[in-house]
């Protein structure tokens, strides 16, 4: 059983995150970015691979911007 102290902390921890959902919709296209990225950095074309991988990282920023605004 758990820790009545604890199941409060959590409750207050998730009611506090306004932004949860859209960190994590961020976080999943931050990483179908680096997943697609690299699939085509290794069929050849590295130029393109860095900008969608660049393109992702900027997606990876924004979701840690918002952990800062909680």
């Amino acid at each position: 059983m758990e820790d009545p102290r604890h199941r409060r902390l959590r409750r207050l921890n998730e009611e506090s995150d306004q932004f949860h959902n859209l960190r994590q919709i961020l976080n999943i296209i931050f990483m179908l970015g680096a997943v697609i990225g690299l699939i085509v950095f290794f069929t050849g074309n590295q130029v393109t691979a860095t900008i969608i991988i660049l393109a992702a990282m900027v997606f990876k920023i924004a979701e840690c911007a918002f952990r800062f605004f909680k």
